[in-house]
């Protein structure tokens, strides 16, 4: 069998399909990737074949960042670049045997359609299903009543109908396809797969939409830490790591300064991420590093705690690792993932990155650093499933290979 996978968004969307992608390829298939250009000679690194779609996608973000709307432009974003989904899909699929897309990917029900082979649409977070048992992903509030999370579905369809409706249907008429009315329903189809834990983030089936639940997808990294960060864990007690992944930031010398000086404030040392905010270290003094890419799965085992944004594969890789977390959601579904991990117990959520202050981050590790807190953070990390990803490909080879 021969997928044709295609995430459209940031790190935390391209890495699980990645991931994905080399699970098919362990037992016997092939899959090629089409993802952002900024992540072309990362896949292929991984001896995956990969077609660029679309613009940067990391430029894109970062030049977002200044606009007062944290989420429309996201909606533009796929709007503007649906003709070149078309496009770059109708090129790359002809001789796949299904389309696994996921983020904003838009136009691979189409593809699939005027190829006659299955799709599948894969989301990382429940909240990302038009299901009435969540609210929509860009409502900060994730504990609303049923009907209201069904208005804000209903009022979320109509504008993505607005958005994206006329451009999907006029290339699909290229490609001898009828019009489709609910773009929301088309893009995320009623049949999603769901790359999440079940402990973590469960979700269910409900109406007319049903969900497949394989676990989250971990990509296995065989990297060691960088020796200079491995000395710096080893010179002392454990740290806390600070990083805001894929968000960008308006200030982010004040947010490093912030990170820091807390730290200091509990006399912890502190590993700043630099991520595409462009983090770093304040000064020079000895109780703090600053860091790139690195492997978290071995970073995340020798940290006291972790301060992040809230994307899904970073909630997910703390909850692995066992570790209480501070969720700080900038956008999107990272407000599910805050409520998640408040609900749980395993961490702090509800910082606020664009009041981000030294005393309301000490507030938030004194209470993140409970043994209570903790424990229920290691007793977490042992319900995980990390068979998710051979899971979802064994399902896909048995339905459709």
């Amino acid at each position: 069998m021969r997928v044709l996978i295609s995430p459209i968004g940031s790190r935390g969307d391209v890495q699980p399909m990645l991931a994905l992608a080399l699970e098919l390829r362990s037992l016997g298939h092939s899959a090629i990737l089409c993802v952002p250009p900024d992540f072309k000679t990362w896949v292929e690194s991984f001896d995956v074949t990969c077609t660029p779609i679309g613009p940067d996608f990391q430029a894109w973000v970062s030049a977002e960042a200044q606009k007062a709307n944290p989420w429309l432009p996201y909606l533009k974003f796929m709007r503007d670049t649906m003709q070149t989904q078309f496009q770059v899909l109708a090129k790359a699929a002809p001789g796949c045997d299904l389309i696994v897309g996921g983020g904003l990917q838009c136009a691979g029900y189409s593809i699939a359609e005027a190829l006659k082979i299955p799709y599948v649409y894969a989301a990382s977070c429940p909240a990302a299903i038009p299901l009435s048992d969540h609210s929509p992903p860009s409502i900060r509030s994730q504990s609303l009543p049923r009907w209201a999370n069904q208005m804000l579905w209903t009022t979320g369809g109509l504008v993505w109908n607005r958005v994206s409706r006329r451009t999907i249907n006029e290339q699909r008429a290229t490609l001898g396809l009828k019009p489709v009315g609910n773009i929301l329903r088309h893009v995320f189809t009623a049949r999603p797969w769901l790359a999440a834990d079940a402990v973590l983030a469960p979700a269910a089936s409900s109406g007319d939409i049903q969900v497949t639940q394989t676990g989250a997808w971990f990509l296995s990294d065989p990297n060691p830490l960088p020796n200079r960060v491995e000395q710096f864990l080893a010179d002392g007690e454990p740290p806390i790591y600070f990083g805001f992944g894929s968000m960008p930031a308006r200030l982010p010398a004040q947010t490093s300064s912030v990170f820091v000086e807390a730290a200091r404030a509990l006399g912890r040392r502190a590993v700043i991420s630099n991520g595409w905010a462009g983090l770093d270290v304040i000064d020079t003094r000895a109780d703090c590093i600053s860091i790139g890419a690195v492997n978290h799965e071995k970073l995340f085992q020798r940290v006291a705690a972790i301060v992040h944004h809230g994307g899904a594969g970073t909630t997910t890789a703390v909850a692995r690792a066992g570790k209480p977390q501070i969720v700080a959601p900038h956008i999107l579904d990272q407000y599910y993932w805050a409520h998640r991990v408040r609900k749980l117990g395993v961490g702090v959520s509800g910082l606020n990155p664009a009041n981000l202050s030294v005393d309301r981050l000490i507030r938030a590790l004194r209470e993140c650093l409970r043994p209570e807190v903790a424990a229920r953070a290691q007793e977490l990390a042992g319900r995980i499933e990390l068979r998710g990803t051979r899971i979802a490909a064994e399902r896909l080879i048995k339905e459709f290979g």
